[in-house]
């Protein structure tokens, strides 16, 4: 839809992001032919089949975030505000807002996918933590042993993204409960010098960290849903 928006051409295929809807689209088919021969009396599958379908837009929403950041970025050529014309300011602020939903979306989808684990796997994570996230969810896949699997394979992910994790949840955080994520390092440099020009945070740090975020989120979500999809491939055969 963005790249529509942006006048650029559809998006090109891309393995990594294939693999993972193929798999998410794999458990959608395997939770529907459940719901056909048992007609779900509680429902729980079809809200599993939504609450899948919803990760799926919420992938292709991240990936064009990304790409969206990433063309913006490219049209700021200055290392100050104060030096850009209007239209390189409007880039600024297009890439400025790609990238904070991007990094924000990076999150939210580890957080869904929290719940859905929660559900497919009967966690009780409530009785554990009221407002669990998808990290304390990951903790406990590795404290019960028929998922303990599962949970090294997610931790050895996060473990492989974990400096780009912790600048994207930093920012996150900054953004969400204390200031404009961009403006932080505005007030850094306001510290060291109280006059002088104020230069721009460090674009290409920030989108390869955001690079790594989509990375990190794809990987979990194939391994977590190739996983699910030979698991019940397997109780069905028993």
């Amino acid at each position: 839809m963005l790249r529509s928006l942006l006048g650029e051409p559809p998006r090109q295929a891309e393995e990594k992001l294939d693999k993972v809807q193929r798999a998410m689209k794999e458990t959608v088919r395997l939770l529907r032919k459940e719901i056909e021969q048992n007609s779900d009396p509680t429902h729980d599958y079809r809200k599993l089949e939504i609450w899948i379908l919803g990760l799926i837009s919420s992938l292709d929403e991240l990936e064009e975030c990304l790409f969206a950041s990433i063309l913006f970025r490219n049209k700021v050529t200055h290392d100050s505000v104060t030096d850009m014309e209007p239209e390189e300011q409007g880039n600024y602020a297009r890439y400025v807002f790609f990238y904070k939903d991007g990094f924000i979306r990076v999150f939210a989808i580890l957080d869904k996918l929290g719940t859905v684990l929660n559900e497919l796997f009967d966690m009780k994570m409530a009785k554990i933590k009221p407002h669990f996230s998808f990290f304390t969810v990951m903790r406990q896949l590795l404290l019960m042993p028929k998922y303990a699997d599962l949970g090294k394979r997610m931790n050895v992910i996060k473990d492989n993204y974990r400096e780009a994790l912790s600048q994207l949840r930093r920012r996150r955080n900054t953004e969400i409960h204390y200031m404009n994520s961009e403006m932080r390092d505005d007030l850094w440099q306001r510290h060291q010098a109280l006059f002088g020009k104020i230069e721009l945070e460090d674009l290409d740090l920030h989108i390869r960290d955001l690079e790594q975020g989509y990375q990190m989120v794809c990987e979990t979500l194939e391994t977590v849903f190739v996983y699910t999809n030979q698991r019940w491939k397997q109780l069905a055969e028993r």
